[in-house]
């Protein structure tokens, strides 16, 4: 009796284990003529591979093998049939370097209508950008290495973005997502490389990860909501920032941010809150920076509602009608490399309200030490340490 239990056991153990199994199949592009040799164009093989993939009433994978992959431009749509995809990356996919191809791009690479999708894989996704910096014909802003739109329930984690031609990872209208071990590069003067790029989002997660670009490590934009962003090590750069906010029509909240635990060394910003001088109304708030470390950075904590990088905004002379408000900086300690090592910049017609400053250690090494706070228009108060001491009313 005890025999044949055992063996009714196993029986139904074993069919779980195929059907199971039956459920998962792995898509190599190789399978599907990619050459693998850094020149064909191989955005073909890697299409098709996606679509069995997503068609797959299961759990579906796209497997990249080591290699160099060059593809000239891939959107991989959905929505899918079956449980999660996978895009399982361990080789180099490379960016074309001809403008009259990248010039056509907003995405080089780009996931959109997906649900529940991993990518994944310690590969790299080389942008190839230097051909383009500074020197490029397109009349539109320059691609994004990787696209995600659309998406709910998204894991990207142990990849590479190297040399973007312009923003390495933009985020829009996704909820539920999580980057973590996420490895992001390109040269201190490279323009307009941010990191990640997070707009009209939802529940993002960004952790554990080294960002080093020439523009925002990190910017976090209109409609954003529950951004949580932990254990960055940022730099060079343009720190992370909240914005800039206030230029389109369409603007919504961004509220229920919170960064910490973070580094930032040689940036040009620490923590960051930018609005444009001339604005469309709009509200950024219930923000946290806590627990963060600063070494050499030019502002160290900067609300600026003044932005005009270009300085030729039209209107200029108006003020900002983005109300920031309940916004904290805890323990936030290291070194400015300017005497101004807090700058709280507000808007004379929405002035700052509830900004509060606990225990700020920020020193400043030079012939005009110690360092000092700015303040215009900024309400709220400061406790514990005040290094620079508080300008805050």
């Amino acid at each position: 009796m005890t025999s044949k239990c055992c063996f009714k056991i196993g029986f139904i153990l074993g069919l779980v284990f195929v059907c199971t199994n039956a459920q998962e199949k792995v898509f190599n592009v190789l399978s599907y003529g990619a050459k693998a040799d850094g020149r064909t164009d191989d955005s073909k093989a890697l299409l098709n591979a996606w679509r069995d993939a997503c068609q797959w009433n299961g759990n579906g994978t796209l497997l990249i093998p080591l290699g160099e992959y060059m593809v000239n431009g891939a959107i991989f749509n959905g929505p899918c049939n079956g449980s999660a995809k996978t895009f399982e990356m361990k080789g180099v996919i490379k960016a074309p370097t001809d403008p009259n191809i990248f010039c056509k791009l907003e995405s080089w690479i780009s996931f959109q209508y997906i649900h529940d999708l991993d990518i994944k894989g310690h590969g790299t996704f080389d942008g190839q950008g230097a051909c383009a910096w500074g020197k490029h014909p397109c009349a539109t802003p320059l691609p994004y290495t990787l696209g995600l739109y659309f998406i709910n329930n998204l894991i990207v984690h142990d990849i590479h973005s190297n040399n973007s031609k312009g923003v390495h990872v933009n985020v829009y209208k996704c909820i539920n997502a999580k980057f973590r071990h996420v490895q992001i590069a390109a040269p201190d003067n490279s323009p307009n490389t941010d990191g990640i790029h997070i707009g009209y989002s939802k529940n993002i997660h960004i952790a554990d990860s080294n960002i080093g670009t020439g523009d925002d490590c990190i910017a976090i934009i209109d409609g954003s909501q529950n951004i949580n962003i932990t254990g960055i090590t940022c730099g060079p750069g343009h720190g992370i920032s909240i914005g800039s906010l206030g230029k389109v029509p369409t603007q919504e909240v961004v509220k229920d941010i919170q960064v910490k635990s973070c580094t930032f060394i040689n940036t040009q910003n620490g923590v960051r809150i930018k609005t444009w001088a001339s604005s469309i109304a709009g509200m950024a708030t219930n923000i946290t920076f806590d627990d963060i470390t600063i070494i050499n950075a030019s502002n160290p904590i900067i609300i600026d509602q003044h932005y005009c990088p270009e300085r030729n905004c039209s209107g200029s002379t108006q003020e900002s009608c983005v109300q920031i408000k309940d916004v904290t900086f805890n323990n936030i300690r290291g070194s400015s490399n300017s005497k101004a090592a807090i700058t709280l910049n507000c808007s004379a017609s929405h002035p700052c309200k509830g900004i509060m400053l606990n225990d700020i250690n920020l020193e400043y090494h030079a012939p005009d030490a110690p360092a000092i706070s700015t303040c215009a228009n900024a309400n709220g108060k400061a406790t514990g340490k005040e290094l620079p001491p508080s300008c805050l009313k």
